[in-house]
Parts: structure tokens; sequence; C-alpha cells
């Protein structure tokens, strides 16, 4: 297991810089960028004309060097009409001057370090940006995926238990439309009825925590803290449970079939200790192990919205942002944390299987 672990740990760097790279690229040649969106202030065509360039200007020059405009070109649209001086002064602030690979070195070099630069806007690094936000998102997740796994392990027994009833029929159904539709859509509905879109105002809308917050008393603040989880992990989970239920299900059947099953049944053991004592044990080994995976896909996929939608203050609405300011620190920085966690978590994943399951074995051998 050791060396199967090495090896993971071998790829994973050239896999991290692999998607950073490709990344990198791609932004190179996509339209728009910091320096058009700053000209276009300047131009009087947004209602905050240089302040959030003039926050992060001086920090900029230092954390930008990997970055650039993403137009090709020395002129864009955006910048016709405008003095060349200040938009040569624009691109040497961002560090949009320097030749591309230059700049790609210069990025790879800092993140070897864990050196994420500065945001364009805001005064402060993207590692301190990330450490301030990624609470929020885990929070988000681990919850998510707990209550997932409550509902959906003894929802999968009991399907597994009454397969082809009407139980496991409507369950069933229940379960493919909660597959079906994205959580996102979850989460809109639920802000129509109960956060006052048109029917209800029973939970807030914004934030996870209320305003004064640290003003509240211990108990009074862990209850403001789960009532305004409730509609963004409520959203998660129920999109969330389709997977897991059908696996738990899946697994629990499979084990039932087999014959161990059946010699404890002829010898009297009773239905439940066959099912808890035997059953349970072989057929959760998968699914448990699959808690880290399950983890990060919740982050990956449906939380980065939910964050959007509900105005968390999380990675996902962080990232959101920086996309819409092409704060291009804080893109890649963003995107350079979730796939080290990503790929980090998977290795974990992996030896949980075999933490679990010792008869899993990832050693290569030789036939």
């Amino acid at each position: 297991m050791l060396a199967y672990i090495v090896r993971r740990l071998l790829l994973l760097l050239p896999t991290l810089v692999g998607i950073v790279t490709i990344n990198f690229f791609i932004v190179q040649f996509a339209p728009g960028g910091p320096v058009d969106i700053i000209i276009a202030q300047l131009r009087g065509q947004s209602t905050d004309p240089t302040q959030r360039f003039s926050g992060g200007g001086g920090e900029t020059a230092g954390g930008g060097e990997q970055r650039q405009t993403g137009a090709g070109g020395e002129r864009s649209r955006a910048s016709r009409g405008v003095d060349p001086a200040i938009i040569a002064d624009l691109r040497r602030q961002f560090g949009f001057d320097k030749p591309i690979g230059e700049r790609y070195l210069a990025m790879l070099g800092r993140y070897a370090s864990f050196d994420l630069g500065h945001s364009y806007y805001r005064d402060t690094s993207v590692v301190e940006l990330v450490m301030q936000k990624l609470p929020v998102s885990i929070s988000l997740g681990l919850w998510t995926t707990l209550i997932v796994y409550l509902v959906s392990i003894p929802l999968g027994i009991r399907k597994a238990v009454r397969d082809g009833s009407t139980f496991d029929v409507w369950t069933s159904a229940v379960v493919i439309v909660g597959d079906a539709i994205p959580s996102f859509l979850f989460a809109i509905l639920l802000v129509v009825l109960f956060a006052g879109g048109s029917v209800f105002q029973i939970f807030p809308l914004r934030g996870i925590v209320s305003e004064g917050w640290w003003q509240m008393p211990w108990p009074a603040r862990i209850a403001d803290y789960l009532w305004h989880m409730v509609l963004p992990v409520g959203s998660l989970v129920l999109s969330g449970f389709a997977g897991l239920t059908l696996l738990t299900k899946n697994s629990f059947l499979d084990e039932i079939n087999k014959q161990y099953v059946t010699v404890a049944r002829a010898k009297g053991l009773a239905e439940n200790r066959v099912l808890y004592g035997h059953v349970f044990r072989n057929a959760m080994l998968l699914v448990i192990a699959a808690f880290p995976s399950a983890l990060i896909g919740i982050l990956f996929t449906g939380a980065l919205l939910i964050e959007i939608i509900f105005s968390l203050d999380g990675i996902g609405l962080l990232g959101w942002e920086a996309t819409l300011n092409r704060d291009y620190p804080v893109m890649f920085g963003t995107l350079y944390v979730f796939t080290l966690i990503g790929l980090v978590t998977r290795i974990v994943s992996d030896v949980t299987y075999t933490l679990v399951d010792p008869r899993i074995d990832f050693e290569r051998r030789d036939v």
C-alpha cells in the first residue's frame, strides 16, 4: 500500500501543474480582462469608476505577473479613445507588460511555495482570502454529506429489504426525481417557498449567520447558525441522496443473496441479527469508504452554486466574484486549492477502502 501511495503522490504534482497550465493559457485567449474593466470604469461605464482598482493597485504589481488581459492584441475595443500612456501604465501595474512565458514560469515558481499572489481588488493575499472563505465551504459540505448519509443508508437498507414492494417503487420514483433535478433548482424552489419569495418568510435568505452574531450567547449562536444552514443544506441533500441510496440498496441486495446469509437463516438466527450483525458490516464497506469522495463531490459541484444563491461567503462565491471581475490571482488561487484538495482526497478515499476492507489491495501484482 505504501508503494501505491507514493506513486499517487508522484502523479499529483504533474496533474496539478497540467490543470493550472491549461487554465492559464485558456485565460490568455479569453476576451476581456482587468485592464479592460478598469478602462471601462474610467470611461464612466460603471457606477463605481475607480474605487475597486485603487484599493488593490499597489499590491497587484507583485502578485499579478502571471495574469494577462486575455486580449491577444495591443488594443482592445474597450481601450479605444484612451490615452496609450494610461493603458501602458495599467498593464505595467497588473504585470501584463511581461512576456507570457515569463509570467507563466513566475506563476509556477510562486505556486511551488504556495504563494498565490494578491487580489487585484482587495488589499490582501489570495492565501488569506482562501483561508477566510474555506471554513464556510467545508462547513456546508460536511453538514450536507453527514445528512445525506443519515438519510440514504436507512432508506437504502429499507429498499433492499422490501425490494420490489410498493414502498420500493415509490421511493425509487422520489430518488429518480431527486437525482434528475439539480441542487440549484431545489434552492430556488426553497427560496420561493420559505425565504420570502412569494409564500412564506421563515428562513433567512443571505449569509451563514445574522448580524451581531458575535454578541449573542452561545446557545443563540448555535441556533442562528443552524437556522441559516437549513435551506442551503436542504437543497443539497434533496439532490444528493439519490446515488448513495441506490449504492446502499445494491450493496445490501448483493450481500443478502450470498450463501453465508442463507446459512445464517438456516441456523435460526433472527432476521434483524442476520441483517445488522452480518450483512450490514459487509455491505457498508464501500459506502463508508466513499465518504471522502462524496464530500469532495459536493464541494466541487452543487455547493458552488448554492453559495452564490444564498450569498454564503465561501470559496464558491469568492471564485464567482473573481470570475466576474477578472481577478485572475483569486481565480487561479481558488482553482489551485480546489484541485489540490480534490487530488489529496482521492488518495485518502483509496486508503480508506483498504482500511475498512483489507481484502482490497491496490498494489500491482505480476501474474
